[in-house]
């Protein structure tokens, strides 16, 4: 594993890590070996999966559902 056990950050370092990865995502999969990918997704994995069980009970914007997503697309389309 590479970097600190997630249930070991407190929630601010929680928050700076997931931002960090979120940020090189992008470039992990334009340019990143193999490896760097396979260690990159285990890393966000972790990560999201820590803050998750921390907040399960998080708000969800009605935009970020299917539902919402379906009812984007037909605004879109009037």
């Amino acid at each position: 594993m590479t970097g600190v056990d997630p249930d070991r950050l407190d929630d601010q370092q929680l928050m700076k890590e997931l931002e960090t990865i979120h940020r090189t995502r992008h470039d992990t999969l334009l340019h990143g070996s193999n490896e760097a990918l396979r260690t990159h997704n285990m890393r966000m994995a972790q990560l999201e999966g820590e803050y998750l069980r921390r907040h399960p009970r998080r708000p969800i914007a009605a935009g970020r559902t299917r539902e919402g997503a379906r009812e984007r697309g037909l605004a879109a389309e009037c």
